[in-house]
């Protein structure tokens, strides 16, 4: 705990794409705005029992 917040990292395969991404930016293979769309739409893929897609398109519903 780091003061009084506890970190979660994703699952090993999520964390190693995450990585992945971050290293294809650094070498500017892929433009950083493609990188975090990618991020993006792999973390609402993965994400349980779609609550976080679920507030992500009550959002667009409200703007």
């Amino acid at each position: 705990m780091f003061f009084g917040v506890r970190l979660q990292l994703p699952p090993p395969d999520q964390l190693a794409f995450l990585a992945g991404l971050g290293v294809l930016v650094t070498l500017e293979i892929v433009k950083w705005p493609v990188a975090l769309v990618l991020a993006v739409g792999h973390q609402l893929a993965h994400s349980h029992h779609g609550r976080l897609l679920l507030e992500f398109g009550d959002a667009l519903e409200e703007a």
